[in-house]
């Protein structure tokens, strides 16, 4: 599975089918993580895996597990309408589930790997930026997790892939940080489980 068969996917089910919100929308790029955590090494990475959380259990996009368990999560989102209101909302939750998750795993490598229709995009008069300039500035703000500092409601990686979905199932920008987010993940989990360096 290739990013641009994942992003076409997603285009044929959330705007050809019109159904934005259809949890299959997002499949396709589930099996392209999949497929590239295991090119690099990480085999058997699962898709809408439930994992313990200190105060619930949650549902992820994509799982890796070592010894009965996950070490690698990656929570996909496609922001492609009503970018005013879904913007802080997806930032609100993903500080809520990561750090939901980290308080039963802390040693867990997490990703973040959004879709955003920038054909959609619009100042923010509030912030002086566009909500895909804001979401990134957000994004970075919240990333780069890594030892000895390992705060709670943060993630090691994450990638916006922009996309134009007013004239087809374009992808304007972001494969390669796709690339640097998951070989950044991946690097994460080798240094947290000395085991896996062992058998490399």
């Amino acid at each position: 599975m290739t990013l641009a068969e994942a992003i076409n996917s997603l285009y044929g089910i959330a705007v050809t089918q019109g159904k934005a919100t259809s949890t299959a929308r997002l499949l396709g790029l589930a099996e392209y993580c999949v497929e590239e955590l295991a090119r690099r090494g990480l085999h058997g990475a699962q898709t809408e895996v439930t994992i313990p959380g200190g105060g619930r259990e949650k549902q992820w996009d994509v799982a890796w597990e070592l010894h009965e368990k996950y070490r690698l999560a990656i929570s996909l989102k496609s922001i492609l309408r009503n970018l005013a209101g879904t913007v802080p909302n997806r930032i609100d939750d993903l500080m809520g589930e990561v750090t939901n998750v980290q308080m039963y795993s802390p040693e867990i490598s997490l990703g973040y790997l959004m879709v955003f229709d920038v054909s959609q995009d619009s100042a923010s008069t509030r912030h002086g930026l566009t909500w895909c300039q804001l979401l990134r500035q957000r994004l970075t703000e919240l990333s780069s997790r890594k030892a000895p500092s390992w705060s709670v409601g943060m993630i090691e990686a994450f990638a916006i892939i922009e996309v134009d979905f007013s004239r087809g199932a374009i992808i304007l920008g972001g494969e390669s940080a796709a690339h640097q987010m998951l070989d950044t993940l991946v690097q994460e989990v080798r240094r947290r489980n000395p085991s896996l360096m062992q058998g490399a």
